[in-house]
């Protein structure tokens, strides 16, 4: 479960991203963020993730308080989390199979097992093939299709993702949805924000709307 509780995130300078937000998301929910841009919604996730720290207020994930650990223990917590940033953040200086793989070093997977782990994600997410490639030769969908499989392959049972249809054609978005459709349906947790609520309409899910911060109806 991620459950907030009066939380609230403030900037330098006196700048609230989020303010007192109180909310439950359960184990294995589809819920979609929605909002205009810096309406908080990378705050929330980053606050999910425990990248960001809450000014104010109680972050719970998998009943534990990110707000009071130990900055040394949050890399376990995330080990059950797969996040997807807006910038995509892929690493062009290595392989396709390299940047999928790189979740799996950083936690001492084995490489025999993990060599199937990458494998498996690249398939899933109709990358098969592209192993060898530099990122840079893949197309915009690809490169957002990568990024889904970097975030998976460790199996986590939360996952985010940041605006992962911006920039795509709907024909594509609605691709990317059924991708993360197919992972709710085995369970996973996915809070997933966009700004095309036509999108998100069309899933029938939970939408959580923020406005300067704070949730409207």
């Amino acid at each position: 479960m991620i459950q907030f509780q009066q939380v609230t995130k403030r900037y330098p300078g006196g700048f609230d991203a989020i303010k007192q937000l109180s909310f439950e998301i359960q184990d294995g929910e589809l819920v979609f963020l929605a909002g205009h841009s810096g309406a908080g919604k990378s705050t929330l996730l980053k606050l999910i993730a425990g990248i960001e720290r809450p000014t104010a207020g109680s972050v719970l994930v998998n009943n534990q308080n990110l707000a009071r650990m130990r900055r040394a223990s949050l890399p376990y917590v995330r080990r059950h989390i797969g996040l997807i940033f807006q910038d995509h953040k892929i690493l062009f200086d290595r392989s396709v199979y390299d940047n999928v793989r790189l979740p799996l070093d950083i936690i001492g997977f084995g490489h025999q097992e993990g060599h199937r782990r990458v494998l498996a994600a690249l398939d899933k997410v109709g990358l098969s093939g592209k192993d060898k490639l530099n990122p840079v030769s893949l197309s915009g969908g690809e490169q957002q299709r990568l990024c889904i499989a970097r975030a998976v392959v460790h199996r986590p049972s939360i996952l985010l993702a940041d605006e992962p249809t911006a920039n795509l054609d709907r024909d594509y978005a609605q691709d990317i949805l059924q991708l993360f459709k197919s992972f709710h349906q085995v369970g996973v947790t996915l809070v997933i924000s966009a700004h095309d609520e036509n999108l998100m309409a069309d899933y029938g899910r939970r939408i959580l709307r923020l406005k300067h911060g704070q949730f409207t109806a």
